[in-house]
């Protein structure tokens, strides 16, 4: 039995006042007090954020109380262990004994244990004559029995944390995926709002998380990403009841008539026939614009601006664009020659037909390129796809993107000059064969 007297530890180690408070807590232990060992170590290992040990200690603790001959820790059946270095490094997976005796340093500064040295330092047990114990020199567990309970309350602590900390992350994962998906919706339908400064925004909130985030760390980020999920769904809201006051477009389209009654394009407004134009239709359906009555130069002067009709039916006129020579479009966006037909592109019709796949391939709408076509013209609407297949590693809504540019050429606040310019600067250097 442990005599419960003070002990100071063998050598050169010095004693310190954590020692002291760890045997004090001890001679208090009630000798009813019992715990479960493994349930205790358990608890000890959840604690272990909180209680500044190591998993390297912890696996010593766990060999020292695979050393206890009882599941339960009492003081009735004594509290210290004494195994050797030797056989601690064997239970310890191997552990050498240098590493074992500074992860014990580490437990009993811990206050999970403490050390009653013999005279000579060394761990063995006196028995009496029955072979009862009565005196052990080697490691006390008594530290570890008195602090159960507060072991058990830091380890209840940091599983709520952790709960509360996953249920945040789960909150702040929900909120990202809402926010991506209305973004992208939004610029698809051509919805109003800065959205481009919205989504650097988000980006923005994004990447302020570190790599491994505490509940402090996703709180504020949360509440930011809510606050700008709540913005976005009021912007939508808005756009909702405009369209539901002026009427559903694509229902007002159906009572579009034409006294035609042989015309198969009666619903397909955007595109209108002229004299030197003729129409032709994709794999898809999509209706594709075929110029017959003049030469690739004369692509290059537009004609007069047609009146297309809004959503309200009000007529309005797009403003002038001018093509540009098809060389200088293959040479800008070479990557749309393999889509033409045998792999080459010789014509603007061609061009079309190409631009036709790679929208579809793109995930363009039909009404969005249709809508290209009529503001900027067949043309510029096929360039602006080839830019858009050169570029499609960096743009994330090909959809959106595209119909972006043709609110902006509608208010004359686009230009496809620059854009093709800095293609062709880029691909000057590797420009294809046009066939």
């Amino acid at each position: 039995m442990e005599s419960g007297s003070v002990t100071t530890p063998f050598g050169r180690r010095p004693m310190t006042l954590g020692m002291l408070a760890s045997q004090f807590a001890a001679e208090t232990i009630d000798d009813t007090k019992s715990a479960d060992k493994w349930k205790l170590y358990r608890a000890l290992c959840e604690a272990r954020p909180l209680l500044g040990v190591t998993d390297r200690a912890l696996a010593v603790m766990n060999a020292l109380l695979s050393f206890y001959p009882k599941d339960e820790l009492s003081q009735a059946h004594g509290l210290v262990v004494f195994p050797s270095n030797a056989q601690l490094s064997l239970r310890a997976h191997g552990m050498t004994e240098q590493t074992i005796r500074r992860h014990l340093a580490v437990l009993v500064e811990a206050g999970l244990i403490s050390r009653k040295d013999s005279p000579n330092g060394k761990r063995y047990v006196r028995r009496n004559s029955a072979g009862a114990i009565d005196d052990a020199f080697g490691f006390s567990l008594a530290p570890l029995l008195a602090r159960a309970e507060e072991i058990a309350q830091l380890a209840a602590e940091v599983v709520a944390e952790r709960l509360a900390l996953r249920r945040l992350r789960e909150r702040l994962t929900l909120c990202r995926r809402d926010i991506a998906k209305l973004i992208e919706m939004a610029m698809e339908e051509g919805a109003t709002g800065d959205w481009e400064a919205i989504t650097l925004q988000f980006r923005s909130l994004a990447g302020a998380l570190p790599r491994i985030p505490t509940a402090d760390d996703v709180t504020p980020v949360l509440e930011e990403m809510e606050m700008l999920r709540d913005e976005i769904v009021n912007l939508l809201e808005a756009r909702v009841k405009t369209e539901k006051m002026n009427g559903n477009p694509s229902q007002n389209d159906c009572h579009i008539q034409n006294s035609n009654s042989d015309s198969t394009y009666e619903l397909e407004p955007c595109f209108e026939k002229k004299q030197e134009a003729t129409f032709e239709t994709d794999h898809e359906g999509s209706v594709v614009p075929i110029h017959l009555e003049r030469s690739d130069e004369d692509a290059t002067a537009r004609q007069e601006p047609k009146p297309v009709r809004d959503q309200t039916d009000r007529l309005r006129v797009a403003p002038e664009i001018k093509a540009f020579p098809l060389a200088l479009v293959l040479q800008a966006c070479p990557e749309i020659i393999a889509y033409g037909s045998g792999g080459t592109i010789s014509n603007w019709r061609e061009l079309m037909s190409a631009a036709v796949v790679v929208r579809s391939m793109l995930g363009v709408s039909p009404d969005a390129y249709q809508q290209a076509c009529e503001i900027l013209g067949p043309e510029n609407a096929a360039t602006v796809i080839a830019c858009i297949l050169e570029r499609a590693g960096h743009i994330n809504s090909a959809g959106g993107y595209l119909r972006d540019l043709t609110r902006r050429a509608e208010k004359g606040e686009f230009s496809l000059g620059p854009m093709l310019m800095a293609l062709a600067r880029t691909n000057g250097n590797s420009a294809r064969r046009v066939g």
